[in-house]
């Protein structure tokens, strides 16, 4: 099936070994009338590999306010454009989601062709929980911003994964120990698909204390271990005691549903209909009924 015409193709390409790259990829690579490429360069090795003649243009985070126009002028013509990043899937902590959301908001179809990825291919052989996670991406390069983020993510109830640089690795190391602690475990994937593709498991303090020996080399993935602070399991007799504590402190229904909620992890709403069958103290005012609703 050839390229629809006036479409821009997003292209997974293998995170290391070239033969991760998937048939479909291949085939529109060859059929497409331009390859937008993050580093034309590094993209040329594997177009030489699956012989595609495809002519390329650049496109990354230093040329994107003008290229994106220019991109987009041509998909309105009818020329059919595949994305494609350094490795893995364009959009995916790259420049790459500017272009495909300009096509979105003007109308152009966005075909994605599926490819490896580096934080799902981790993920999958990490050991830790699968069935909910969060990317966060890079860490903020500077201190400050990066200790603040880890902040807001240390009650964090889900896997968190990170990419970083072998140059930040140390440093994002020891910010993840000074706030989230000795014992939280981490899983530290480098060189995914290569030759020397290394899976390291442990804590938070182990890994310190192993990075500190070794230099660091190659790209990472980070993935950590969901924080054990969110996971409070209460009884529903216990959060109606809870419950009443609170509301005879002076809270009402709703306020000490809230406060409840926020400190075990509970559902609100659930705990406002079991705090509303407490007897013994006065009804709520329409405006707090209303507010909960």
């Amino acid at each position: 099936m050839e390229p629809l015409p006036g479409t821009l193709y997003v292209v997974g390409t293998p995170i290391g070994n070239l033969e991760d790259m998937t048939f479909r990829g291949v085939r529109i690579l060859q059929s497409v009338d331009l390859i937008a490429a993050e580093d034309t360069r590094h993209t040329g090795k594997l177009l030489q590999r699956f012989q595609v003649k495809t002519p390329q243009v650049s496109y990354h985070e230093h040329n994107r306010s003008s290229r994106i126009p220019e991109l987009v002028n041509l998909l309105r013509e009818g020329k059919t454009i595949a994305l494609v990043s350094d490795a893995g899937m364009p959009g995916i902590s790259d420049p790459g989601y500017e272009l495909i959301a300009e096509c979105v908001s003007m109308g152009i179809p966005v075909v994605p062709i599926p490819g490896a990825t580096a934080a799902i291919t981790a993920l999958s052989a990490s050991g830790l929980p699968t069935n909910t996670f969060v990317f966060e991406g890079f860490l903020p390069a500077k201190a400050k911003q990066r200790r603040e983020q880890i902040e807001v993510l240390k009650t964090e109830s889900r896997t968190i994964i990170f990419y970083e640089s072998p140059y930040r690795l140390r440093d994002t190391l020891k910010d993840l120990l000074d706030i989230l602690g000795n014992s939280r475990r981490i899983v530290i994937a480098r060189e995914l698909t290569k030759l020397y593709e290394e899976f390291w498991r442990g804590t938070l303090s182990e890994a310190c204390q192993y990075y500190t020996e070794k230099e660091p080399q190659g790209e990472y993935t980070l993935l950590l271990a969901p924080s054990p602070l969110t996971k409070i399991e209460v009884s529903e007799e216990e959060l109606k005691e809870e419950l009443i504590k609170l509301i005879s402190q002076g809270l009402s229904r709703s306020q000490a549903s809230r406060q409840l909620a926020k400190a075990t992890g509970a559902n609100r709403r659930q705990l406002y209909q079991l705090a509303l069958a407490i007897e013994g103290f006065e009804e709520e005012t329409s405006s707090e009924t209303e507010e909960e609703e």
